[in-house]
């Protein structure tokens, strides 16, 4: 079955069209672009080379998109009531029709919520909310990852003013879509409740242009009477979290430290957020860390860079596993010859190891380097939108990934948009 488009949109005219023009806030993200390898072909969705680690600079070959729209829908002195919503769309680069039936393409419900502020009397800067919800979450730009991100369906508190900062907590739904018996190589695909319990403190300033953040994540298992006959591993796990920023004449600079154990400690090597790993088999025993580097740093009028280092540890997450080590850094840096035209270049890195009881390794490492014409909406890095002409030499030192598995680098061209609003 292909998806029909067209009716939605006069239904979404005339829903629009009821709600004076102003009230409604539009907003979205979209990227898509073309390119062409050097060994002979079009690249397309997956064949990204490790993204997270390298930068995605040149190295993303996905369409995607997400629109937002919301609306407050109350308002009476201080109290009001906003509605949140966002779809996505992302496709694999059909050229024709997209069919959601084959999995050339997806659509989503990111985002689904009311939230509600002004309604404690004693604490009228707080805002109750509950729906489904992309709740607070960090991101890192450059590598498309997002190291703290517990989303789902939920309902919370946040922005409660608690002396020099404001404190958040939620109880957020975020299942796993299936699980491994522990010691076997059987895979289960029933579902797995995971609820996370999440508490956060935010804003307190440590001093002149510093400002931090510290929260705790406790992932709670609800297994089923079937999962547990099934003597599936079902540990609750925790996820801390502490970072600290500092803004200064030429940019900012954060550094984030993060620890997790159980299903959650795989997060410190995977680059993810909040994802608890349900298929690995033994996590009982599993802990982990990772520390993140990240910033802007101006170095002239014209000259300025981003960057993201990661190093992040983790043993016993998983049947047979000793430990694992990853090590990214990947920088993003910019010249800019007018307010509008820049050249962008990414350089990454990285390295990850799996040791095994027996004392054998698993071991990928890789690199990047990119350069890019671009025309932006201004001199910033983040500016958006983006309009990029690229060239992206990538290599992978362990194997050979490309050209049918014949060859362990590859040259790719292209064109990308980007934009948010």
């Amino acid at each position: 079955m292909r998806m029909n488009l067209k009716p939605l949109v006069p239904a979404i005219l005339v829903a629009l069209s009821t709600v004076p023009a102003y009230a409604v806030d539009f907003t979205g993200y979209v990227r898509a672009g073309t390119g062409i390898s050097a060994n002979g072909g079009g690249v397309e969705s997956g064949d990204e080379f490790n993204k997270t680690t390298l930068g995605r600079l040149g190295n993303e070959f996905d369409t995607y998109s997400e629109i937002g729209l919301g609306q407050e829908l109350y308002k009476q002195e201080d109290k009001t009531i906003y509605f949140q919503s966002m779809f996505s769309f992302s496709s694999d680069g059909e050229l024709d029709s997209e069919s959601t039936s084959d999995g050339n393409a997806d659509v989503g419900l990111k985002q689904l919520n009311l939230q509600a502020k002004g309604f404690i009397p004693s604490a009228p800067e707080a805002t109750l909310w509950a729906g489904k919800r992309f709740y607070q979450r960090h991101d890192l730009h450059i590598i498309d990852s997002k190291y703290w991100n517990i989303s789902g369906y939920g309902f919370g508190l946040e922005g409660l003013k608690a002396g020099p900062g404001a404190l958040s907590t939620a109880i957020i739904r975020g299942d796993q879509s299936g699980y491994k018996l522990t010691g076997t190589s059987t895979t289960v695909s029933d579902g797995v409740n995971v609820n996370y319990l999440d508490v956060r403190y935010a804003g307190y300033q440590p001093w002149s242009g510093a400002w931090t953040e510290v929260g705790v994540d406790y992932a709670m298992l609800n297994t089923t009477d079937s999962q547990d006959a099934a003597d599936f591993v079902a540990d609750n796990g925790v996820m801390l979290t502490a970072e600290i920023s500092q803004s200064f004449s030429k940019g900012y600079n954060k550094t984030v430290f993060q620890y997790g154990n159980k299903g959650l400690a795989q997060n410190m090597i995977s680059q993810n957020g909040g994802w608890y790993d349900t298929w690995s088999g033994d996590i009982s025993d599993a802990q982990g860390f990772r520390v993140i580097n990240t910033g802007d740093f101006n170095v002239s009028d014209n000259i300025m860079f981003n960057h993201v280092i990661t190093y992040g540890y983790a043993q016993d997450h998983g049947d047979w596993v000793d430990d694992q080590t990853l090590l990214s850094v990947v920088v993003r840096p910019q010249y800019t010859w007018s307010e509008h035209n820049k050249t962008v270049f990414e350089l990454g890195y990285f390295s990850n190891t799996k040791t095994w009881d027996g004392g054998s390794e698993d071991k990928s490492a890789g690199e990047k380097f990119t350069v890019a014409q671009v025309l932006s909406a201004g001199k910033y890095i983040m500016a958006r939108p983006e309009l990029r002409l690229y060239a992206t030499y990538v290599k992978d030192n362990e194997s050979e990934s490309f050209n049918d598995s014949t060859e362990d680098n590859d040259i790719r061209v292209g064109v990308q948009v980007e934009a948010w609003w």
